[in-house]
């Protein structure tokens, strides 16, 4: 009978360590490995692209974590024309980004740490292809895509939001004198 209540016990601890286990390492914040969404809040700032044609105003999601990044747009089936989702990186690097479990087609912009668009570079839904601006950037704004083009946003623009600032510091890009790599963009 102590044996049997001895296995009656084992068995409800290991029952427990299994459920607080689970309770730990779940997450309501899906990520990359979750066949769902990440939808983040909407940043209370607009955030705007300074253009040639004038201001374009986009409100967004920023993930600047590595996990918000991880995920990213992943899975999301849809967003409006005027919402896009902007990646903060904790300093200036190369970046690389793919569209795997990703089915919207979409408009990646790659910003300087001066706040300046670096490139604007098109990406496949599904594709695991690499997409890099082939200079260091600091932030990285995806829109729906054909909505840089709608919207006049180029090589050279300006974004402005409370996450983007004019930090100067090491990995700073040289002036752009028109000739950076990947001008114009993709």
């Amino acid at each position: 009978m102590a044996y049997r209540n001895w296995l009656t016990a084992g068995a409800m601890c290991a029952i427990a360590f299994i459920a607080a286990a689970g309770g730990y390492f779940y997450s309501e914040k899906p990520t990359s490995a979750d066949s769902r969404a990440m939808i983040l809040p909407a940043d209370p700032a607009p955030l705007v692209v300074v253009t040639k044609g004038g201001d374009r105003s986009f409100s967004i999601e920023v993930a600047d974590t590595a996990a918000e990044r991880e995920a990213g747009l992943m899975y999301r089936q849809d967003m409006a024309d005027n919402h896009g989702m902007l990646f903060v990186f904790e300093v200036q690097q190369q970046v690389g980004f793919w569209m795997h479990n990703t089915p919207m087609p979409l408009d990646l912009i790659f910003v300087g740490q001066d706040g300046k668009i670096r490139a604007v570079k098109h990406g496949e839904p599904q594709s695991d292809a690499v997409i890099s601006p082939g200079v260091p950037v600091r932030f990285v704004l995806e829109l729906k895509a054909g909505t840089a083009a709608r919207s006049g946003i180029e090589y050279g623009d300006l974004l402005r939001h409370p996450a983007v600032g004019t930090v100067s510091g090491p990995g700073m890009p040289p002036a752009d004198n028109g000739d950076a790599p990947n001008g114009g963009g993709g």
